[in-house]
């Protein structure tokens, strides 16, 4: 059974910072590339960011290049979205994704729960 869970959501004024989580179960995480999706009220979800299965590679969406970074860490079996410059249009539900290496950098296989993120203006 692959687990995902995220936390870290919140609410923040713009131009804030927040970094989600994402605790994966150990299986899934040494095995799988793990990426970020977002879905806005009335919109389809949509990608965020990704990272590959060894972590040496990573992918942006054009919207939060340059404001986002993902990263995982193999000994908390953990990746993370550390989110800078936040504006109101970042707000969402993010949810965690995992998938084969072969599915990098859109990996969808798997999904947590999510966790809400509301950036006010």
């Amino acid at each position: 059974q692959v687990q995902l869970v995220e936390s870290g959501g919140g609410l923040v004024q713009a131009g804030g910072s927040l970094r989600l989580s994402c605790a994966a179960s150990r299986r899934t995480f040494n095995n799988y590339a793990m990426g970020w999706f977002r879905q806005a009220p009335g919109k389809e979800r949509e990608f965020v960011a990704a990272i590959s299965r060894s972590g040496g590679s990573k992918y942006y969406a054009d919207s939060v290049k340059g404001r986002f970074t993902i990263s995982r860490d193999v000994a908390k079996n953990t990746v993370y979205l550390q989110m800078s410059s936040l504006k109101p249009e970042d707000t969402a539900v993010y949810y965690c994704a995992a998938g084969p290496p072969e599915d990098y950098p859109h990996p969808n296989d798997y999904w947590g729960q999510g966790t809400q993120v509301t950036v006010s203006s």
